[in-house]
């Protein structure tokens, strides 16, 4: 199909998107829609079939699928001769929230997601960008198939904008660093990893996590994974104390 009539059809903001698509993922959709879906947060659900609220929330579901297996299959043929764990931390360091919402900032999804800005009730967009990329990928998966997709995770995603060398010497750990910053304190301090709240959401359980310091709160995260809430809540927490100046003097100063 030519792109004139590709586009025939479509209505500018349709076109807009699909320009979009082609800029970053290098192909044009077939069934825009699918990517207009994967754009949208619950947050801005204005259709209604039956009970089910028309959102990214399925896409995304299907998606971290599609994402963890195809980064999956494309690690365990790089590194033919590594353990299972090295290829499961490698795995999650591509895959973790922190690093999808980082990436979805370098595509500049924020020009293209739809969602209410309440903070009372919904995360900022620095939140929603891991989410609309997992969607994407499901959008991709149904628009095409399992292949084409894992051949742009891999052609698009991982060689354009993942340094495996330097990943594998990143430290994301985030967690034990909180804990081992609490040891170098001559009184040593007590880090609680709080449980706020567990909710179920479509079938699909979403974690609240909130971190105190000597019962003190510090960061907050919310995630479908208990682990990466954590991980989520503690980089968050990690980055406040480095801006802590007396903190850091104080932990210095009391080994």
């Amino acid at each position: 199909m030519t792109l004139l009539g590709l586009f025939a059809h479509r209505s500018p903001e349709e076109k807009a998107l699909a320009i979009y698509i082609r800029s970053i993922f290098g192909f044009y959709p077939k069934n825009i829609a699918l990517y207009q879906l994967a754009f949208t947060h619950k947050s801005k659900s204005e259709e209604n079939v039956g009970s089910y609220h028309v959102n990214n929330e399925r896409l995304e579901y299907l998606g971290d699928a599609v994402l963890s297996a195809a980064v999956a299959d494309y690690l365990f043929r790089t590194y033919p001769t590594q353990s299972e764990g090295f290829l499961t931390e490698m795995r999650s360091r591509i895959v973790s929230r922190v690093s999808l919402n980082k990436l979805s900032q370098k595509l500049h999804f924020e020009d293209h997601i739809h969602y209410t800005a309440d903070n009372s009730k919904f995360p900022s967009f620095r939140s929603l960008g891991g989410n609309v990329f997992e969607a994407l990928m499901g959008a991709i998966y149904l628009d095409y198939d399992f292949d084409f997709a894992k051949h742009i995770i891999i052609n698009r995603i991982i060689r354009d904008y993942i340094d495996l060398e330097d990943l594998q010497q990143t430290e994301i750990n985030f967690k034990s660093r909180i804990l081992e910053w609490a040891q170098k304190f001559k009184v040593k301090k007590h880090v609680e990893f709080r449980l706020l709240k567990e909710e179920e959401l479509k079938n699909k359980k979403q974690f609240h996590v909130q971190i105190f310091i000597d019962d003190k709160p510090y960061a907050d995260a919310i995630d479908y994974s208990i682990k990466r809430a954590e991980q989520s809540a503690a980089e968050k927490t990690l980055n406040m104390l480095t801006n802590n100046v007396s903190l850091s003097h104080e932990s210095q100063g009391q080994k």
